[in-house]
């Protein structure tokens, strides 16, 4: 039994780097879509926001569209931060797609070597 587990500890040159890569290529597709759903509904919410601080505007209601500025300035980082995250995983996307392949690649020829 502790055999067959010591062998299947050492199929991985990097166990924990296997780990975060497998973890990582489970969450992807959620991540990229969680961070464009974030802009999406940011940008929204911005609209609305700016339409709100008009409506307050005109009237006069100088508090009102104090509040609207700092949440229009909140939106605005949010929504540059989360396109900011979607273009980082839509690029790197690929590159762990390739470290993945090789990784394959490394652990199939390493198994032809062990038979």
């Amino acid at each position: 039994m502790s055999g067959e587990k010591e062998k299947q500890e050492t199929q991985y040159p990097l166990r924990s780097l296997h780990d975060f890569l497998y973890e990582l290529d489970k969450e992807w597709d959620r991540f990229r879509t969680g961070s464009l759903i974030g802009v999406i509904v940011s940008f929204v919410l911005l609209l609305a926001s700016f339409l709100l601080m008009l409506a307050a505007l005109r009237e006069g209601a100088v508090f009102a569209v104090i509040l609207m500025i700092v949440i229009v300035g909140a939106l605005v980082y949010t929504v540059s931060a989360l396109f900011a995250q979607h273009r980082f995983f839509r690029r790197w996307e690929r590159r762990i797609g390739f470290l993945l392949h090789l990784e394959e690649k490394i652990l199939s020829e390493e198994l032809e070597k062990d038979s």
